[in-house]
């Protein structure tokens, strides 16, 4: 009698952890830049109407910013509980609250028909926005990159990044469609809420497909040791993990704040700016822009992963400088190329633009993942990406609209871009190269490893790196680190 075949364990590879992030935030991004582009397009009339039009799309930019401001209360938060329930945990909840918030965006009542209160009601679910988002960055970078090895670790983590502009492309997409297929009248009257109540619909799909992946191995391993040292009485004393963080690694804080600066403010200027500078100083119509932006989207999109992989080769700090560098002399001939006025100029300008943006925002994922040790790693890479996201995204568009409404001029716009990616810069050029750190090993371990690996053959880095990149779900293996290297 033949023996029945064991039945098969479940497996969470690699490729379908990455698929579960790449969705759940283009669909967290998809909600958050909703409301940017209707920030810049019919916000202004319907929720913060003035005589000038410039002055209500600013206010609704001020509303767009205090999203921004819940963001690092969300990283602190969300960071603190997935460093000690898990990552995946706080990934459903993040989803769950974003989701419930831009679908009640679609059912609010404007100013005509409640006065004040519209705009605050507006403001408080811009607010639960934020705070969502601020977790769900971290959480979706760190579950692949602590499912992965290290030698493909920026290609893989880069795609999460991806859902950025997923998310861009699929908001400005579908305002795009309606705002092509409708009057402006019947756009501003009800067709602007469809994409908020389509929030729903996609995130019950985000939610199936996150159940469904495992809990990251690194740090189910690091609970088991600290549960382990606890029983043994001696895991008292330790400070809470966002405690630690700004304690022991305010240094690393500092440096992704600085990493993500010019990369934050550039992505701000090239999208959501675009659209006011467009429509209201060049007078052109609103689609100029919007299909601008949503061909540049889709080369982002597809590019990113393509700088990750090519981080893994060059280094983090390389990559991230050619995007850095570039975007420091691009900012002036991007508005050149704007004024023209001409869809297919500013489409190149744009997706120019968009590409080294990518340069940045590709390899960050996994630079800023290795900065930090598994205890900490969730509040740390939280912390520092949220941070940047209030001194540098959220005042971006603020500061240029309020710059081409006193100089006329998009010169100085400019010029704030310059300065911004000077910034991120001389952050990178400082920093040191995280390129196959292995995770696993705690920081101060991995900088004596260095050392002891420096003098290693590359094959035999090589040949250690591979059994790290695991598709099964396993914890990477010990491969050598080259955390305190320059390329």
């Amino acid at each position: 009698m033949a023996r029945p075949r064991p039945r098969p364990r479940p497996r969470s590879g690699i490729t379908r952890i990455v698929g579960a992030s790449l969705v759940g935030t283009t669909i967290e991004w998809y909600d958050f830049f909703l409301y940017g582009t209707a920030a810049a397009l019919v916000f202004n009339e319907l929720f913060f109407p003035t005589a000038d039009p410039l002055t209500g799309t600013l206010i609704a930019f001020v509303t767009y910013a205090i999203g921004f401001l819940a963001r690092p209360l969300g990283g602190v938060v969300f960071g603190h509980f997935g460093d000690k329930v898990g990552r995946k945990k706080l990934l459903v909840l993040s989803l769950l609250l974003m989701g419930g918030s831009t679908f009640a965006m679609g059912l609010l009542p404007t100013y005509d028909a409640i006065g004040i209160g519209a705009p605050v009601l507006l403001t408080l679910l811009r607010l639960v926005q934020g705070f969502a988002l601020g977790g769900e960055w971290g959480g979706a970078v760190l579950i692949v990159s602590e499912h992965g090895g290290a030698r493909h670790r920026g290609f893989w983590a880069s795609w999460p990044q991806s859902g950025a502009p997923g998310g861009n492309l699929l908001a400005t997409g579908v305002l795009a469609l309606l705002a092509g297929v409708q009057s402006d009248a019947a756009f501003e009257s009800w067709g602007w809420r469809i994409p908020f109540l389509l929030s729903g619909v996609l995130v019950l799909v985000g939610l199936w497909i996150r159940l469904s992946v495992t809990e990251s191995p690194l740090f189910l391993k690091a609970r088991a040791e600290a549960e382990a040292a606890a029983a043994r009485g001696q895991g008292g004393g330790q400070d809470a993990p966002v405690v630690e963080v700004f304690r022991r690694n305010w240094r690393q804080v500092l440096t992704a704040v600085g990493t993500r600066f010019g990369e934050n403010i550039s992505y701000y200027v090239l999208t959501s700016f675009l659209l006011v500078y467009v429509t209201t100083h060049l007078d052109l119509p609103k689609s100029t822009a919007l299909n601008a932006v949503l061909i540049g989207s889709a080369v982002h999109f597809v590019t990113i992963p393509a700088w990750g992989a090519l981080s893994d080769r060059l280094g983090r700090r390389p990559v991230t400088l050619v995007g850095s560098v570039g975007m420091a002399v691009w900012a002036f001939l991007f508005f050149t190329l704007v004024d023209s006025g001409s869809f297919a100029v500013i489409t190149a300008a744009v997706t120019v633009g968009l590409l080294l943006h990518g340069a940045m925002y590709g390899p960050q994922a996994a630079f800023i993942s290795e900065m930090f040790d598994t205890r900490v790693r969730y509040s740390g890479a939280s912390v520092g990406s949220q941070l940047a996201s209030v001194v540098a995204g959220a005042l971006a568009p603020i500061i240029a609209v309020e710059l081409l409404k006193e100089y006329d001029s998009s010169v100085p716009v400019a010029l704030y871009l310059c300065l911004a990616a000077v910034v991120t810069t001389v952050t990178v050029v400082l920093a040191r190269e995280t390129r196959g750190r292995d995770l696993a090993r705690a920081a101060a371990d991995a900088t004596t490893a260095t050392t002891t690996a420096s003098n290693a053959a590359p094959t035999a880095a090589t040949g250690a790196e591979t059994t790290g990149d695991a598709t099964d779900g396993t914890a990477p293996g010990s491969a050598p680190v080259r955390s305190g290297e320059r390329p």
